[in-house]
């Protein structure tokens, strides 16, 4: 099995060469596909100086892709570049804000490899390792979006909005994404649960970011994506 660990990337300066040193410390052979979406800061000089090391070294356990958009669309549509661009049998995707362990790639791909399901979602809210403590508001609303996506899919998710996810790379290849920004996360459940794939959850760690940290997600996305979830439910 091949992994392909999709990172979307936007003025993620501070952090980025740390994730691409936690992913690529994962004894899994994978190709590591880093979509800069147009980022103001640093981050396209740093992710051209990770891609020139790479070629040099030669890592056997870790290709690493870079693809520039050339400006900023957002993680959905970063994303779909991603996909495109990527060969794996398996696709994870991964933040590049280090809110995510790469640690935890065992426990998420487990499910796949045993043949038992088609995608793996990660839960915040069901056991797993640390979490930090943030913002009642955020998850009251995580916990609501995740109930309403459940009575339209009739599954029993704990954490429909998290950022860990993996997939068999048929079924992801299999489906027409189209939400830009952060629509991804409810339309990805929408669209599989229709086609009856297999869905499982396992425990993940969380290091949640505050806004002065750079977490980008709002209260707006969060009143979108009930809009996305009716939509791709209903129709394409």
């Amino acid at each position: 099995m091949k992994l392909s660990v999709l990172v979307p990337v936007y003025n993620e300066e501070q952090t980025l060469e740390e994730v691409v040193r936690r992913v690529s410390a994962v004894k899994i052979p994978k190709e590591i596909v880093l979509v800069d979406d147009g980022s103001k800061d640093r981050s396209r000089e740093i992710l051209t100086r990770l891609r020139e090391t790479n070629e040099r070294q030669k890592d056997p356990l870790n290709e690493i892709k870079i693809i520039f958009q050339p400006q900023n669309q957002g993680k959905g549509a970063a994303i779909r570049t991603a996909i495109n661009n990527a060969v794996g049998d398996v696709m994870l995707i991964q933040d590049a804000d280090l809110e995510y362990d790469p640690k935890d790639y065992v426990q998420l791909l487990e499910p796949i490899q045993a043949g038992l399901a088609d995608v793996v979602y990660g839960t915040r809210f069901a056991g797993g390792g640390a979490h930090r403590v943030l913002f009642f508001w955020h998850s009251m609303g995580n916990r609501l979006l995740t109930l309403v996506s459940n009575m339209l899919t009739n599954l029993n998710l704990s954490d429909m909005e998290v950022g860990y996810k993996a997939f068999r790379a048929e079924m992801l290849r299999a489906i027409d994404l189209k939400s830009d920004r952060f629509g991804f996360e409810p339309e990805v459940t929408m669209k599989l649960a229709k086609r009856g794939c297999r869905f499982y959850e396992v425990p993940i760690s969380y290091y949640g970011r505050t806004y002065e940290e750079g977490k980008k997600i709002t209260w707006k996305d969060g009143v979108a994506a009930f809009y996305y979830m009716f939509r791709f439910r209903f129709s394409d």
